[in-house]
């Protein structure tokens, strides 16, 4: 990426020239993740979750023609705010900076711009993947193919559990994107902490990752790391009631022809709906699990010799 296209908040430039931790987050979860005001309290929430750690937040999103590396409070809150957000991902983030629209980066898109912006580490909530019935639909997330592209640790919950979680796990070992489970050999589903699936890999702490990136980088692997963290024990929902939840949602999806960048958002939204608010409170903690988990493994990062990505 050309450095002409972004711009750095004061706080992020000031990290990068002291050689502080940095950790990237995406801005979909405020424009398209939750209501206002509750997008604005969470957006402020990670970013405070982030400093008490230790490291400097820096949250991604294309305003004003720019890929913005950070952003003011001014900023989160107009964010939160807007209407008629793009939703960017590797297709169409160019096209938002060209056109100069607003847009909420993804987890593809937020990866993108971190490589490019040199920071190593992201916390976002669940990655996406392969839906289920991609077998005809052919609907599988950009984020697993841009794990192959861009050097970036990833703290998540897992997938999202809406997914199809044993092919999304399978695209990812095709791809050679490393799943490594935090403090735990099982998978976890978002919301559950664990899908039934193993983890091909865990770690103990965050030494723990900044070894494995060492290793990599010396051995000349590129793509990034997928950190699986599950949701604390007493915010996590059982996954059997889940599973009950994403049924209903997804036949009604089906009868209401709803499909490509709608079928997330429309089945997240009838989740919440169907829990009585309870994975709006589970997202919430995993998220600020996830920001702590990041904020950890990028000071890890930063401490070994080859520790972050230089720009």
């Amino acid at each position: 990426m050309d450095k002409d296209w972004l711009a750095f908040s004061t706080e992020v430039a000031s990290a990068r020239t002291q050689g502080r931790p940095v950790v990237a987050l995406e801005s979909t979860i405020i424009s398209h993740g939750l209501p206002w005001p509750r997008n604005l309290e969470i957006a402020r929430t990670l970013e405070a979750t982030v400093r008490t750690a230790g490291a400097t937040p820096a949250t991604i999103a294309v305003l004003d023609g720019r890929v913005r590396i950070g952003l003011d409070d001014a900023d989160l809150e107009r964010l939160a705010r807007a209407s008629s957000v793009m939703k960017l991902s590797r297709a169409d983030l160019a096209f938002a900076v060209s056109t100069g629209r607003p847009g909420a980066t993804t987890v593809a898109a937020t990866m993108i711009a971190a490589a490019a912006a040199g920071i190593s580490v992201f916390a976002t909530g669940g990655i996406g993947g392969v839906h289920r019935g991609a077998e005809t639909s052919f609907d599988i997330s950009a984020d697993l193919h841009e794990f192959a592209k861009s050097d970036v640790v990833v703290v998540s919950a897992g997938a999202k559990a809406i997914l199809d979680l044993p092919k999304t796990l399978e695209v990812l070992e095709t791809l050679g994107v490393p799943v490594v489970g935090w403090g735990t050999d099982r998978f976890p589903a978002f919301w559950s902490r664990d899908s039934g699936l193993s983890c091909p890999l865990s770690v103990e702490d965050a030494e723990d990752v900044a070894r494995f990136v060492s290793a990599r980088r010396a051995l000349g692997l590129s793509g990034g790391i997928l950190v699986a963290n599950p949701v604390a024990v007493e915010a996590e929902i059982a996954r059997e009631e889940v599973e009950g939840w994403i049924a209903r949602a997804l036949d009604e999806a089906t009868s209401r022809g709803i499909s490509g960048k709608a079928v997330t958002p429309f089945l997240l939204g009838r989740i919440v709906e169907l829990s009585g608010g309870r994975s709006l409170e589970t997202n919430r903690s995993l998220v600020i699990g996830n920001a702590a988990v990041a904020a950890q493994i990028a000071i890890a990062l930063t401490a070994t010799e080859d520790g972050s990505i230089r720009a």
